[in-house]
């Protein structure tokens, strides 16, 4: 569970660094509020980031998922696919910045961007799998407790 906290807490930090240094770089080159993606940049970093990762350690307190294959997987999945998209999401603002249609300069950039959001998808896909057997666990173990409580009260 630190790792997830830990997690969270450097998705924050980048979250507000990128905010900062898009404000500062923009002001900079004399490009106050151009639209950018480099202006979605914290965004991504406090919201698929820190907020996903903090909802993520208040579902592994209660379901145990940190112990599972599927949860691992999800953990290094999600992390490589949000830094791939919010790396390329970085590589058009600049491109744009510079005067440049990221649209027409090369296919590489959207099509990265889309391996990065496939790799985030299939990580979800590996939280859901966690989750699923982490809440069948959590039941079957209510149910044996109440079972075992019933024949407890049977008997006395």
């Amino acid at each position: 569970m630190t790792r997830l906290m830990n997690t969270a807490l450097v998705y924050m930090i980048l979250g507000v660094c990128s905010g900062l240094f898009y404000r500062e770089y923009t002001k900079a080159m004399d490009m106050i509020g151009a639209d950018t993606q480099l202006s979605t940049l914290h965004t991504h970093f406090l919201a698929l980031g820190m907020i996903v990762f903090l909802v993520v350690l208040a579902l592994d307190a209660l379901f145990h998922l940190s112990g599972r294959r599927s949860f691992t997987i999800f953990y290094w999945l999600y992390n490589i696919g949000l830094l791939l998209t919010v790396v390329m999401q970085a590589v058009r603002g600049f491109l744009t910045l510079d005067g440049q249609d990221p649209a027409t300069t090369t296919a590489a950039i959207p099509g990265i961007a889309g391996l990065g959001h496939i790799i985030l998808t299939a990580g979800l896909i590996a939280l859901f799998v966690a989750l699923r057997a982490g809440i069948a666990e959590r039941t079957a173990a209510t149910s044996a407790a109440i079972d075992r409580d019933s024949r407890t009260a049977t008997t006395a």
